[in-house]
C-alpha cells in the first residue's frame, strides 16, 4: 500500500531509539513542508555535514566536512543522517540528485538544496543526546557504541532493583532478563536468552550464556552455558555447568566441577574435581572430589543413574552405562563397572561388593 512518509537513516548508528524516530515523524506532519531531519549539537564533527540555518530556523544547507569553509566549521549542529520525508515528493525529488563532480557520487544531503530550490522549508529537529547519534565509522566508534549499549542496558537493569556495583564491566547482552534484588559483581558477562531470578549474587569473572537461574543462587567466579538453576543453588569458583545441565534447589557445586546433560536433584553435594556427564544424581547425594562419570566409550555416550543419599567416594570412576540404588556408597578410588544394589558399600579396581549398608532413618 501508498504510504505518505518515508523514514530514512543511514545503516550504521545502532543506537537510534524508536522514540527519536517518533519526534521526528511527528515534527514532519506539522510540516508544510517536504521534509525533515534530526541534528545534534557537538564539538566532534565525527565527519557529519554542518548545518546552516535560515533565520526563521529553517534549514537552508548541510555543508559537507570536506567541503566546509573554516567558518563553517566553527558550527556545532551536526546533520546526523536521519530524515523523515514526504513520499510524494521524495521520489521526484530523488531523481533531480546530481552526481558530486570531486567524489563521483550522489549525495542524499543535496536534496536539501533542490528544497531550498523550490522554496520548500527544511525541518530540523535538535536531539539532545549526542550518544545516541553515533555512527559506526571505525574499530573505534564500534567500541564507543558498544560502551554506550552497555551503559543503557545496565541502566536499565539497575532502575529495576538490580544492582551493579562496577556496571562499567559488566556486560549484559539486551534480551537477558534479571528480577530485582539480584547483585551482578564485576567483570560479568551475561549472553543470549537468559533469564535470573530474585535475590542472587552473580560473580564476580562469570560467564552465562542461554542459562536459566532461579531465586537466591550464588554463582562464583563459573561459567553457564545453556544450564538451569533452581532457587538457592550455589556454585563456584572455576565451575563450568554445560548445555543440559539442570541443579536443582539447594544444591552445591565447589570448585573445578563440570557437568553436562545431567539433572543434580534437591540437596547434592559435588565438591570438587568431579565430572559428571548423562547422568542422574538423587537427592541428597554427595559426589566425592574426583569423581568421574566415564560415559564415553569411544563411540557412544552411556547414561549414569544415582540413587538417592548415596555417598560416592573421592577418586571414584564409574564406568557407564551404569546404575546406583538408594544409599549405596563407593569407597575412594573405585572403578565402579557394574549396577550397585541400594545399600551397598562397594570397593576396589574393579569394585565389588563387600557388604550391606543400614541407611539412617529419616527424622
Amino acid at each position: 500500500g501508498k504510504t505518505d512518509l518515508v523514514i530514512m537513516t543511514y545503516a550504521d548508528m545502532p543506537l537510534l531509539r524508536g522514540e527519536t524516530f517518533q519526534r521526528l515523524v511527528e515534527t514532519q506532519r506539522l510540516n508544510p513542508g517536504p521534509f525533515s531531519l534530526l541534528t545534534v549539537i557537538a564539538d566532534d564533527p565525527r565527519g557529519f555535514g554542518r548545518i546552516v540555518r535560515n533565520i526563521d530556523g529553517t534549514v537552508d544547507a548541510i555543508v559537507e566536512d570536506y567541503v566546509a569553509t573554516a567558518e563553517q566549521r566553527q558550527i556545532k549542529e551536526l546533520n546526523v543522517g536521519a530524515y523523515c520525508f514526504s513520499a510524494d515528493w521524495l521520489w521526484e525529488a530523488l531523481h533531480r540528485i546530481e552526481k558530486n563532480p570531486k567524489k563521483g557520487e550522489y549525495y542524499l544531503t543535496d536534496i536539501v538544496e533542490i528544497a531550498v530550490r523550490d522554496h520548500l522549508p527544511v525541518q530540523a529537529v535538535l536531539h539532545d543526546d549526542f550518544i545516541e547519534t553515533i555512527g559506526i565509522n571505525s574499530r573505534v566508534h564500534l567500541s564507543e557504541a558498544e560502551a554506550a549499549m552497555r551503559a543503557r542496558i545496565n541502566r536499565a537493569h539497575m532502575l529495576n532493583g538490580v544492582s551493579m556495583p562496577d556496571p562499567a564491566s559488566t556486560y549484559i547482552e539486551v534480551d537477558v532478563k534479571i528480577d530485582r534484588d539480584t547483585t551482578i559483581l564485576p567483570n560479568t558477562y551475561i549472553h543470549g536468552n537468559t533469564m535470573i531470578g530474585e535475590g542472587n549474587v552473580i560473580g564476580p569473572n562469570t560467564i552465562i550464556r542461554d542459562s536459566k537461574i532461579g531465586n537466591r543462587c550464588k554463582v562464583l567466579a563459573s561459567v553457564l552455558e545453556g544450564a538451569v538453576l533452581e532457587d538457592e543453588v550455589d556454585m563456584g569458583p572455576f565451575a563450568r555447568l554445560r548445555k543440559g545441565a539442570h541443579l536443582k534447589s539447594h544444591v552445591h557445586m565447589g570448585n573445578f566441577g563440570e557437568v553436562k546433560d545431567s539433572t543434580l536433584h534437591e540437596g547434592v553435594k559435588m565438591g570438587h574435581f568431579s565430572y559428571i556427564g548423562n547422568a542422574t544424581i538423587g537427592t541428597n547425594t554427595n559426589i566425592g572430589a574426583g569423581t568421574i562419570t566415564c560415559n564415553y566409550d569411544g563411540e557412544k555416550k552411556h547414561p549414569t543413574e544415582i540413587g538417592e543419599d548415596v555417598f560416592i567416594g573421592s577418586d571414584t570412576m564409574l564406568v557407564a552405562p551404569l546404575k546406583l540404588g538408594d544409599g549405596a556408597r563407593t569407597g575412594a578410588g573405585a572403578v565402579v563397572t557394574k549396577n550397585v544394589p541400594e545399600d551397598t558399600l562397594v570397593v576396589g579396581i574393579p569394585a565389588r561388593a563387600i557388604r550391606k549398608l543400614e541407611r539412617k532413618k529419616k527424622g
